[in-house]
């Protein structure tokens, strides 16, 4: 039990903080119900029209090559952390992950995801 007694005292203070902002935002928030004010718009002023603009499949690519490329290198930190007792079997298996990872970001340069034009 010692050893999660900072993970869950980690999970009690995360929902007591969401709890906590949750419930102030419910006091301390506007009270008005209108259809106007319930309308997703931030000023409460009636819309003239609804813009329905596109937006490049560009944007959502890079943003799911952030999060694919961020998420497999947040492997790097437990790898850190044990590093000394992995030992050279530990090492070329990283190096073998980020190989793959690398792989991964010179292909999609190639393809020219990450480009704006």
């Amino acid at each position: 039990m010692d050893d999660y007694f900072g993970f869950i005292l980690l999970l009690l203070f995360a929902a007591i903080t969401a709890g906590g902002l949750i419930a102030i935002s419910q006091w301390l928030g506007p009270a008005r119900h209108s259809p106007v004010h319930d309308m997703p718009f931030e000023c409460g002023m009636q819309p003239k029209e609804i813009m329905r603009g596109r937006f490049s499949v560009k944007f959502f690519v890079v943003a799911l090559l952030f999060i694919l490329f961020d998420v497999e290198l947040i492997f790097l930190f437990p790898w850190a952390v044990i590093y000394r007792e992995l030992g050279l079997f530990g090492f070329v298996e990283m190096l073998i992950f980020l190989l793959v990872v690398l792989s991964g970001l010179f292909y999609s340069v190639k393809k020219g995801v990450l480009r704006w034009k």
